[in-house]
């Protein structure tokens, strides 16, 4: 019974991870899978595949080295000039990632209730803040009951699609759905679902690697990680059925999946923004926890000086916009990040062949 705990929780804390402002909005599923129409289903498989080969291998090397963050995962990695350029842009992600978040708070509330979007901001900042300094050890609890939830959410929202839009959720419907994105090269939704999958998997390994110091056991990390990276993508499937149902007015929404819960019972509208906004909450206690814990054995600044520093500097970033955010900077960090993992592959074979 221990074991299977320990494996639930090692799967939703991955989930949460990922999950965060972009997923759970569905705004990263609409930037990255839907305007690829029919093709996107085939990205969200290929993600999850990527999601469970590489973080075995960051599980595999963390335990074979003994690691206690992703700055040391990445200078084991990738010890020379690219692995300091992948650190500090990891570092500078994370803490753009917390800004997302913030912004991705604003848009929420302001999409639904119209209050003006730095008070959301400003109400992520304040009780992260708060979780942060009291420690995160309610962290594994949050995403123990959010990520059920979540999940049950989503499935709610797509049998009610089911029931009420069968027609326009039906698989000749979504084969038929057109692309919508301008294509700069042939067959463009493989390699965008790889930018997605890569700075997913560098970003999480600021959790995965500290989960490690934690659980020790390989059999349960990986066991949950598969679970995890399974339930991602049967959620992320869901979810861009329902954005290409209601594609293209999905495009003009920051939060889009509130967009097609809004077809429904406003309980149920209210309980995905509840959701959403947990998630949110979740990912961005991980984030500026993965980058506080590093200045602290990196820089010895003291962790709770590094959280407040840290929310601090993300929220002038927020202010740039959730959607433009995530359009801009996800790419960008996106091909730092399959590089790195290539680098993480090489290391990993290399490491296999050394004589115990």
């Amino acid at each position: 019974m221990k074991n299977i705990k320990l494996i639930f929780q090692a799967a939703t804390v991955f989930i949460g991870t990922i999950v965060g402002a972009g997923l759970a909005s569905g705004q990263e599923i609409t930037q990255f899978f839907s305007t690829y129409g029919f093709s996107g289903f085939y990205g969200i498989l290929i993600c999850g595949v990527f999601y469970i080969v590489i973080s075995s291998i960051i599980v595999s090397i963390s335990l074979h080295h003994n690691l206690n963050s992703y700055t040391d995962f990445i200078n084991l990695v990738s010890p020379g000039f690219f692995g300091k350029i992948t650190d500090y842009l990891t570092s500078f992600f994370l803490i753009s990632g917390a800004a997302i978040i913030m912004a991705g708070s604003g848009a929420l509330l302001y999409q639904h209730f119209g209050i003006p979007r730095i008070v959301g901001t400003l109400l992520m900042l304040v009780i992260a803040m708060f979780t942060l300094l009291k420690d995160t050890k309610g962290l594994i609890a949050i995403n123990s009951m959010i990520v059920p939830t979540l999940t049950t959410i989503i499935c709610t929202i797509f049998a009610l699609h089911l029931i009420f839009a069968p027609d326009a959720m039906s698989i000749e419907s979504m084969k038929a759905a057109p692309i919508y994105k301008e294509l700069i090269i042939d067959k463009q939704w493989i390699f965008a679902c790889f930018l997605y999958a890569g700075f997913n998997m560098l970003s999480c390994s600021g959790v995965i690697v500290p989960i490690c110091k934690e659980i020790k056991s390989k059999s349960i990390l990986i066991s949950g990680l598969i679970i995890g990276a399974l339930m991602l993508t049967f959620l992320g499937a869901l979810i861009n059925a329902m954005l290409i149902a209601n594609s293209p007015d999905i495009f003009n929404y920051e939060i889009p999946l509130l967009f097609v819960a809004s077809k429904f019972t406003r309980l149920i509208q209210i309980l995905l923004l509840c959701i959403i906004w947990c998630e949110m909450f979740s990912t961005e206690v991980s984030d500026i926890y993965s980058v506080g814990k590093t200045l602290e054995i990196k820089y010895n600044i003291p962790y709770k000086k590094s959280v407040v520093c840290l929310l601090l500097i993300a929220l002038p970033i927020s202010q740039i916009g959730f959607k433009k955010l995530i359009t801009f900077l996800y790419p960008g960090f996106g091909i730092i990040s399959i590089i790195f993992l290539l680098q993480c592959i090489v290391f990993y074979v290399k490491m296999k062949k050394k004589p115990c």
